[in-house]
């Protein structure tokens, strides 16, 4: 037998526990009730379905006696429920699952009837059943009472019921409860004040993960209702979540109980670190301080009792918070009422004054609040990073409360997470160096090249799990790749770019085809042969077209700007540019220092072919 997470009642309530051999075979009796004809709201298509899915998973599963009913009035309801009542009477399990519609009137749960008509708020007493009587026709089991309610639904005479009181509350959903009895489980397909999806098919989610999951043999059915809550959560997207309200003990309660085996196997070595792990995310899915403070009582050291420590440190600042905000309400309203009714000046003033005093109050306890949300988020990332890498488990070894996240992991250094931080880097090409664990200027540059293409602020001083995390979340290359002119990116290399026979590499990185030299063309007053064929002509040929001053001007420029580039080249070393010149239509400049040229393509009148890029 398992050594169980023995905390307070409340957590048991939720816990999913890994099996043990059931501690019983007893009588097990289940009562079946679906209603979808309603006569004076619209019909729901599910809830006949879903009955007889669950009556046949508990004939099949071997229950004593299933009684499925559908579409029952009030006065019918009532006598299955007594007659129910006798049949539990030697039992020692009882189950009802109820399939319909629900309401919640001033905290109270009931089951609607087929022939409900709950013209008035106050109706809900006489034409509806509530689940205070489900419980007492569960009530004589021995082992295990257990009514489930796939009722969670929008309350269909809302808009029509009058009210008799405005106080009287009227509820999304149904209502939290705490059964009184022991060993008493009233199970939501999905938690109070939410409601509940019948699903695209014949069967609501819900229903479809109880039939998959509740029967299991020997499977506990807290643990049952573990793995219910994930396949719904899965199914609808995470809208809604079932939850599971009240009190076992420390013995596995499986429905349906295990063959014997011809040999017990031997039992399996328990891991403490796996039964504290397993106990911290019962606490984390209770959510309470009264669960924290249970945990650190079985648990007072070691790294889940860190955070856990963070965790309480989060609901006391959420709590100072609230408490914060009630004060600065009241501290003016009682400022404009004094200003209201014309009071002395000293009593206004008094209490302008502590309204501020409250207002800025509130303010540091918000700030507080949200750095331990951060605080404790960060360190639940930790946890399930590590959890998801078994090689850095961390160790049982205490640390001190209050430590900062990267300090819960024992087995992580500064170093390590320096490599690390270095090695995404250079897995998403903002990193070229060597990860060498050395957290240097050119490792800042890198990471500040990732905060501007990813578009985040990372803090570039340190190398920190918040900047781990980041960079490990994206899949792909974010910074991008730049190659000097004559090569070409080609995934993640640069690789030289070889133009045909007869083209050339231009200025835009393109190869274009090569001009041949025009011949030079003999003079009037001369011979051919007086020049080689290189040399220009002593006498211009005639040329009337009307783009001869243009090609004029060309040669001009081209000679200007050629000029100017070397002069740039120059003023460009000079000044730390690396000699790269930028040029466009208007003039050519050295490149900045800390700059680069990155091709991007184009080029032509207007259009750039290069950038300037600046860390």
């Amino acid at each position: 037998m398992r050594n169980l997470f023995r905390l307070c009642p409340l957590l048991l309530t939720v816990a999913l526990l890994f099996g043990a051999d059931p501690a019983f075979a007893g009588k097990r009796v289940a009562l079946v009730l679906a209603n979808s004809a309603y006569q004076n709201a619209p019909s729901l298509a599910n809830p006949v379905n879903d009955g007889a899915v669950m009556a046949k998973t508990l004939k099949e599963a071997g229950f004593d006696v299933v009684d499925s009913r559908h579409d029952l009035t009030a006065l019918d309801t009532r006598r299955v429920l007594r007659d129910f009542a006798d049949a539990t009477r030697d039992a020692d399990i009882a189950l009802v699952y109820y399939a319909g519609h629900g309401i919640e009137v001033d905290g109270s749960n009931y089951l609607i009837p087929v022939d409900a008509k709950l013209e008035r708020d106050t109706d809900v007493y006489d034409e509806a059943l509530s689940l205070d009587r489900v419980l007492v026709a569960v009530e004589p089991a021995k082992q295990l009472r257990l009514v489930i309610l796939d009722a969670c639904r929008d309350n269909p005479f809302g808009r029509t019921m009058k009210r008799t009181l405005a106080s009287r509350g009227i509820g999304r959903g149904l209502a939290q409860v705490e059964p009184a009895s022991t060993n008493t489980l009233i199970a939501y397909s999905a938690k109070a004040g939410f409601t509940a999806q019948d699903g695209d098919g014949a069967n609501s989610p819900f229903t479809i993960a109880l039939s998959k999951h509740l029967t299991t043999p020997g499977l506990d059915v807290r643990r049952a209702f573990g793995f219910v809550r994930d396949d719904v959560l899965k199914a609808t997207g995470n809208k809604q979540e079932p939850f599971v309200y009240g009190s076992l003990g420390g013995e596995d309660v499986p429905l349906v109980p295990v063959k014997a085996a011809p040999a017990a196997a031997p039992a399996p070595v328990q891991n403490p670190q796996a039964d504290m792990r397993r106990d911290y995310e019962l606490a984390l899915q209770v959510g309470n301080k009264a669960a924290w403070e249970a945990f650190l009582a079985q648990h007072p050291d070691g790294f889940y009792a860190n955070l856990a420590k963070l965790q309480i440190d989060k609901i006391q600042a959420e709590q100072v918070h609230a408490a914060a905000i009630e004060k600065a309400r009241q501290a003016e309203a009682e400022r404009d009422r004094l200003a209201a009714i014309g009071a002395q000046t000293d009593a206004q003033v008094k209490a302008a004054a502590e309204a501020k005093a409250a207002e800025q109050a509130q303010f540091a306890a918000q700030k507080a609040k949200e750095q331990a949300q951060q605080q404790a988020a960060a360190a639940e990332q930790q946890r399930v990073n590590l959890a998801a890498a078994p090689s850095t488990a961390p160790a049982g070894t205490a640390s001190p409360a209050g430590t900062n996240v990267a300090a819960l992991t024992p087995t992580a250094t500064p170093v390590d997470l320096n490599r690390s931080v270095q090695t995404e880097l250079g897995r998403v090409g903002c990193f070229s160096g060597q990860a060498d664990g050395v957290w240097n200027t050119s490792s800042q540059r890198s990471l500040s090249q990732f905060n501007r293409y990813a578009g985040t602020k990372l803090d570039v001083k340190v190398a920190s799990t918040d900047a781990l995390d980041t960079v490990k979340s994206r899949q792909s290359r974010v910074c991008p790749l730049v190659c000097d002119h004559g090569f070409k990116a080609d995934g993640d290399v640069c690789t030289k770019i070889v133009c045909d026979d007869g083209y050339v590499l231009n200025d835009d990185n393109r190869c274009e085809k090569q001009r041949a030299a025009k011949p030079a063309k003999p003079g009037i007053d001369k011979p051919a042969t007086a020049k080689p064929a290189t040399a220009k002509p002593a006498t211009a040929t005639r040329d009337d077209s009307d783009d001869r001053a243009a090609r004029q001007r060309r040669q001009s420029g081209g000679a200007a700007a050629g000029a100017a580039g070397v002069a740039a080249a120059g003023a460009g070393r000079a000044s730390g540019g690396g000699g790269q010149i930028f040029c466009n239509d208007l003039l050519c400049r050295p490149v900045k220092r800390g700059c680069h040229l990155e091709y991007r393509g184009g080029g032509g009148p207007h259009n750039d072919a290069n950038y300037e890029v600046c860390n």
